[in-house]
Formats: C-alpha cells, structure tokens, sequence
C-alpha cells in the first residue's frame, strides 16, 4: 500500500485513495466479466452417427435467443447445443438466420425429434418467425449445418454420446 500513500498524508485522504483503487478493481472486474460472457462461448465434443463433433453450447436465456444469429457459418464448429433446465417442447425459430439447418430435439442423449433443412427467414419480424417444435417433450435441441441428418442417415432413436 505504500506506493499509493506517503507519510504525510491524513486518514481521510489515504481513504479516499483506497477508495478510488477498490472502485477501479471493481470497475476491471466488471468489464472483465461482461466482454468474457459476451465473447466466450462453452464447448462440448459429442459423436452423433459415428461423426465427431465440436459444438458451441447455449445454456443461458441469453445465449439461447442469440443461438446462430447473425452469423455466417459456424466457423470452426459442427452445430450449437441448447441445453434447457426442463423438458418441454421447446420452440426453435430462424432469427435473423444466414444458413440453413437441421435440428435434432433430445431427451437426454436419445434423439425424440428431428427436422431437415429448415430455410432462414429474412425480413420476418418475430412475430412472423415460424417456430419448430419437437413432437415430444426434451431437454436440448442440437443444431447442425443443413444436409447432415441425411447424409449420416440420422433417425429417431439414435444415441448421441457426450464427451467430458
């Protein structure tokens, strides 16, 4: 501490400074956690029909309605994971989508439902989004690039191992 206080200083100024130096720490902190939670995305390896995959993992609100928005491919990643806190029948929509893809609704590891080379939307508000909805009630919704579904002839039933 003494090189942010000299001798010759009161008690108030040397609060006042210490003060100062806790506010910025917190302030660093602070944009620390939001560029962190705006820029990283988890990841998590998983194998679906014999094919290994890296994908990008959405488990918060928040990540969950951006999902492939706005983006041109997936760069270096094979699809995105949504992991939901309950089993429903969980509404997927193309917003603000450049890509095709296919969707792939899980209970657990078991695929329960799958649709095939869902279009981008553009121009759609919304409230004109059409929203896919698996048949049955699941937990996580994997996406992946259009066309994979038939090429690695995935069906319903099929199991999708996650890697830790």
């Amino acid at each position: 501490m003494s090189i942010f206080f000299n001798k010759s200083e009161n008690k108030e100024q040397k609060l006042n400074k210490l003060n100062i130096v806790i506010i910025v720490g917190f302030l660093i902190c602070g944009l620390f956690l939001y560029f962190y939670q705006k820029y990283y995305w988890p990841k998590i390896d998983l194998t679906i029909a014999g094919q290994e995959l890296k994908v990008l993992v959405a488990k918060t609100p928040a990540r969950q309605y951006e999902g492939c928005s706005n983006k041109d491919n997936l760069g270096k990643y094979n699809g995105m994971l949504f992991i939901f806190n309950d089993y429903t029948r969980h509404p997927m929509v193309m917003r603000n989508m450049r890509f095709a893809l296919d969707m792939i609704w899980l209970d657990g590891n078991e695929i329960v439902d799958y649709a095939k080379n869902l279009q981008p939307e553009p121009g759609k508000n919304e409230r004109e989004l059409t929203p896919y909805l698996g048949r049955v009630k699941n937990n996580m919704v994997l996406e992946l690039p259009a066309g994979f579904l038939d090429k690695y002839e995935v069906k319903i039933g099929d199991k999708v191992e996650f890697k830790r």
